[in-house]
């Protein structure tokens, strides 16, 4: 199957460059496109001085779009987006497709004073459930909240669900490369999956710092290897996967067989 990753900054209300884009992808044969976080909306720093009516125009506009173009590509699409339920902000991951459109409120989101995404926004905070989950010509893929990666309940679900794909669109940066580089094949590795990572692009200065967010979307494999990794250019990953090297790794490690029919600690 195969598979895309646009590594893009925010865009614009109009986002004319996605034609080029989808084009592209459908012409190589993409079933799935995946975009970072804070590409169809601004950096969550950025909306306090931006009216919450525009922001909400924004996610509507960017969802119409996506969905005229899932029907004349047939292609599916999976999104971070910000929805506005009684004037708060609720951040969200859309799966759109020619037929439906789906949406995953991130469960877990980030705390810490500098970056305080917890206190921002209105998500719920409850028992965690199973992330969105959907299956594409027999592959099981699950989708996780960047953030999300570093929480194993989540990782246990890829496990008992055989879960063949994770789409993790992100929005990382501070120099943070080789760390996100080295959990995502660590985690591809001990749950034999490919990993589909999304970062985006761009800039935000606050007072005392710039923050650059630097690319490196990339596809990891189930041996925990890079298969192709973008730079910090905007552009698109286009890639195919492959179940035969899901099988072929799960049958010589067999991490998860010796955890089946055991308790869980």
């Amino acid at each position: 199957m195969t598979i895309a990753a646009l590594q893009l900054p925010t865009l614009g209300m109009q986002a004319t460059k996605l034609d080029f884009y989808f084009r592209n992808a459908h012409s190589r044969g993409a079933k799935l496109v995946l975009f970072g976080e804070y590409v169809l909306n601004h950096f969550f720093k950025e909306l306090p001085n931006m009216p919450i009516q525009m922001v909400k125009e924004q996610s509507l506009k960017h969802i119409e779009l996506l969905k005229k173009y899932a029907l004349e590509y047939e292609m599916i699409f999976i999104a971070p987006i910000l929805i506005i339920e009684n004037n708060q902000y609720i951040k969200t991951i859309v799966k759109i497709s020619s037929k439906s459109i789906a949406y995953y409120e991130q469960q877990i989101l980030i705390p810490y004073k500098h970056w305080d995404e917890k206190s921002f926004f209105s998500n719920p905070i409850e028992k965690l459930k199973t992330p969105m989950t959907f299956n594409i010509d027999g592959f099981n893929i699950m989708v996780m909240g960047g953030f999300e990666l570093h929480f194993d309940p989540f990782w246990e679900e890829v496990g008992d669900k055989k879960i063949d794909l994770v789409l993790l669109p992100t929005a990382s940066t501070f120099e943070s490369h080789n760390r996100w580089r080295e959990i995502i094949k660590t985690k591809a590795f001990l749950h034999g999956c490919y990993i589909l990572r999304a970062n985006r692009l761009g800039e935000y200065r606050d007072e005392k710092v710039k923050w650059k967010f630097y690319g490196d979307s990339m596809l990891v494999d189930p041996h925990g290897e890079i298969y192709m990794m973008l730079e910090d250019k905007e552009s698109m990953l286009i890639e195919t996967i492959n179940k035969e090297t899901i099988k072929e790794h799960r049958k010589s490690w067999g991490f998860q067989k010796e955890l089946n029919g055991r308790k869980k600690l």
